[in-house]
């Protein structure tokens, strides 16, 4: 079943349809998909854009996985202190506190580059 059960004819100059089909080809998109994202407002990425964004989201996976590992020690560590009064060693805790600050500036760093890759402060080519 067709959820798009419109269709639009529209003309365009040579200038105009040699745009439309450069950002066609720069987004690796449909002329559809082009058009579409282009009323709706939304930003057209280029396809290396796109490439870009899944990298820095797998990056941003990985972190994250090894924060959830840091925070599963906290919790251990915690759950440890309230029923056996254990007190880890300093330089355990030292440790943890250095990796999860680690990985926060590694966070901040690629969250940056993300919004200004949104607000298109910033090029691929860099």
């Amino acid at each position: 079943m067709r959820k798009r059960n419109y269709t639009v004819t529209i003309r365009m100059n040579k200038a105009e349809y040699d745009l439309l089909q450069n950002k066609v080809k720069e987004s690796g998109q449909t002329q559809q998909a082009v058009v579409i994202h282009a009323i709706a407002g939304l930003k057209i990425a280029s396809a290396e854009e796109v490439e870009e964004l899944k990298t820095l989201n797998q990056i941003l996976s990985e972190i994250l996985s090894q924060l959830r590992g840091a925070a599963t020690n906290l919790n251990q560590i915690a759950r440890k202190m309230n029923t056996d009064g254990f007190m880890p060693r300093e330089d355990i805790l030292y440790y943890l506190n250095k990796n999860i600050l680690k990985h926060r500036k590694e966070s901040e760093k690629i969250w940056l580059l993300i919004r200004r890759l949104i607000s298109g402060q910033i090029h691929m080519e860099q």
